[in-house]
Order: structure tokens, then sequence, then C-alpha cells
């Protein structure tokens, strides 16, 4: 229970890592509001989780939806202790000059814009309260990046890179801000991360990876469970690699 009475506001919860946290978040003792733009997959997951949890429908690209998402969670539970920063979008892989200007957009409101928009209607709370941790999702794709994703790798080299500058700016106030960095795992993005999915190209990531195994949910949950909790109160600004030994 290191996350008893702890509030966490995850986004991109109802799959993937995101739900590999809420899970975990949940069994530690939090209190989980699943946010999601597939809100039919967030209130089967949130049930599915049982009364500690809830779902709501946001699009993190977008600031009306983000207040409301903050706004709707305050009036739940009154605080948010946890924010994590996970929704998340790649295109697909392609020389860096053929990827359009539609997917390029769509990926940095998605990996970028959205770690802003949370800011701007969270930390303000959590000054208010001189504590919180923040944790934001990032990628190996940001520390090493892989060839034909470029616009992403780049997104997520952003991430780390913001993590840092939140982390120095906000810990006056007591809050905390890392990130981890996972290696491809088995999400719904894995298929868009390789073009397609074949036993030949997942021999060919499998390959980079010393562990031999893409990360897992549970894998991102027992980080993140970590990372935010009181056992972690001296680190921020950490950018941890969950990857199996990719980025040695």
């Amino acid at each position: 229970m290191r996350l008893k009475d702890k509030t966490a506001l995850v986004t991109g919860g109802a799959s993937g890592f995101g739900a590999g946290i809420a899970r975990k978040f949940v069994a530690e003792g939090a209190r989980v509001m699943i946010a999601d733009l597939n809100i039919a997959a967030a209130e089967d997951f949130a049930r599915e989780l049982g009364s500690a949890a809830q779902a709501i429908e946001a699009n993190v690209a977008d600031d009306a939806s983000v207040q409301n998402m903050v706004n709707t969670m305050q009036e739940s539970v009154g605080s948010i202790d946890i924010l994590i920063n996970n929704a998340g979008t790649t295109h697909l892989p392609a020389p860096m000059e053929d990827v359009t200007e539609a997917d390029f957009d769509k990926v940095f409101m998605v990996n970028c814009k959205s770690v802003y928009l949370t800011a701007k209607y969270v930390v303000p709370l959590m000054k208010a309260r001189k504590k919180g941790a923040i944790l934001n999702v990032a990628s190996t794709a940001g520390v090493s990046p892989r060839p034909r994703l470029n616009w992403y790798n780049a997104s997520k080299g952003w991430m780390n890179n913001a993590t840092k500058g939140m982390a120095v700016e906000l810990a006056p106030d007591s809050i905390r801000v890392n990130a981890i960095n996972p290696v491809a795992g088995e999400t719904p993005l894995l298929k868009s991360f390789m073009g397609e999915d074949t036993p030949e190209i997942r021999a060919k990531f499998l390959s980079t990876i010393p562990l031999g195994r893409f990360s897992t949910p549970e894998d991102m949950g027992n980080a993140a469970c970590y990372l935010c909790s009181d056992e972690a109160s001296m680190l921020t600004g950490v950018c941890m690699e969950v990857d199996g030994g990719r980025c040695i």
C-alpha cells in the first residue's frame, strides 16, 4: 500500500502502459482517474478496477478538455497528488521528409503540448498544497533514436528535457517531476512503431534489447509506483530507462 490515500490522474489510462500504471496504483492503495479519448474502454477498465477507479473522456491536446478533466477530478476526489502524463502517439515509420505535416502536428500536440496543458491546470493546485509528483512517460526513442521514427524520437527527447526543466523549477514547491523511458512494449502502439507486425520485424526489434523481451504494462506500473511514492522522495529530474538494457 505504498500509495495509500494518494490520488492519481493517468492520461491515456485505458490501455497499454497507462493501464498498467493505473492497475498498479489501485493495487497500492491510490484512487485513480483514468482519462482517455476512448471513454468506453476507460469506463470498462474502471469497472474492472473497482470503486477506487473512475473514468473521464479527455483530449489531452485540447485546452478546454484538459481543464474539464482537472476540474472534474478535483470535484470528485478533492486533490491531485500524482499526475501521470502517459497519453502519446506516433507516426508510422518513414523517412523524415515523407512524414506528413498533419502527422507531425498530431505527434507534437499529443506528446508535447499535452504536458504543457496538464501543467497549466495541475501545477497551480500542487503549488498551493506544496506537494505533488508528476511522471512523464517518455521513451527510449528520446535517448537512443530509431531511424524512420525521427519526429516521434524528437517529441520524446523534448519530454525528457521538459522533465528536467520542470523538476528544477518546481523543486522549491516540493513538487517532484520524473520520467520513465520505456522500450517498445506490448501496447496498441507497437504495430505503429514497427510499421507492420511480423515475426521478422519483431525479431529485429528484440535483437536490440539485451534482456530479450518487450516491456510490459506491469514493468511500467512498477517503475511509476516507485518514482511517485514517498520512497523516491529524494528523486526529481530522473529520466529512468525501463528498457531491458537497450540504451546501454
